[in-house]
């Protein structure tokens, strides 16, 4: 109806904002999110310490597990949130007791040498810690997963491709690489040659170096002399 040209034009009423409902997840993201509580739980399940003797083995099965739900969300196109800024997902977990758990459970073999990216030129290992990357991707998954409980689904699928392009899925992947590796050295029955100064305190390009040297000595005991490429002195 027209407003009457004899009297002023009427403000319309304003109109009441609609809360924004959750999205309803489809599998895909009922999967994917399944999949990374599982890992938090589990993680958090092994840094008790109820079960040392297979922490190796039970970190090794859900590290491998998380990186199928990684490799679905890198080979997914990418994602776009709903919102154009993040919403607060509240205050970030304090992974530090996690870190400690596990870092006291895997201490014999907590510290790892790592190429951070292999396709980078003359690439030299630097120290790493199972403990640290483990806490770290806990971190990054329980971010996205305070984003999926309060019914922000594509910012949570969003913060998950994202997080595991650029940090959780190298993270995990380098982990696993480790954990795979121990399992094998006690499988096959191929003891471990301790690392004089592996750590990841303090390093400098010196010590760059010296990690390269003692890595390559390494991996000369561990191959070489099994194929029968060098004496067991270490000469060829």
């Amino acid at each position: 109806m027209r407003n009457d040209p004899g009297r002023p034009a009427t403000a319309a009423p304003p109109v009441p904002r609609v809360p924004r409902r959750s999205e309803a997840p489809d599998d895909f993201a009922v999967q994917i999110a399944d999949q990374i509580e599982s890992f938090i739980v589990a993680v958090r399940e092994v840094a008790k310490g109820d079960e040392p003797a297979s922490a190796v083995p039970f970190l090794l099965l859900e590290v491998s597990q998380l990186m199928l739900a990684g490799g679905r969300l890198g080979a997914h196109e990418d994602i776009v949130p709903e919102e154009r800024y993040e919403p607060d997902a509240g205050p970030e977990p304090d992974a530090d007791e996690l870190r400690e758990r596990l870092a006291a459970l895997l201490e014999p073999v907590d510290v790892y040498s790592e190429v951070f990216d292999p396709y980078v030129p003359r690439s030299v290992p630097v120290a790493c810690r199972i403990s640290d990357d483990l806490a770290d991707v806990v971190t990054d998954l329980t971010h996205g997963l305070a984003h999926y409980k309060e019914g922000r689904v594509s910012e949570a699928l969003w913060w998950w491709q994202f997080s595991y392009l650029s940090n959780w899925g190298p993270t995990a992947s380098a982990s696993l690489r480790a954990l795979q590796s121990l399992v094998a050295h006690v499988r096959l029955d191929s003891p471990l040659e301790e690392l004089d100064g592996l750590d990841t305190d303090g390093q400098s390009e010196d010590g760059d170096e010296r990690l390269a040297e003692e890595a390559g000595r390494v991996m000369r005991a561990e191959l070489a002399v099994p194929l029968r490429l060098a004496d067991p002195d270490g000469q060829r």
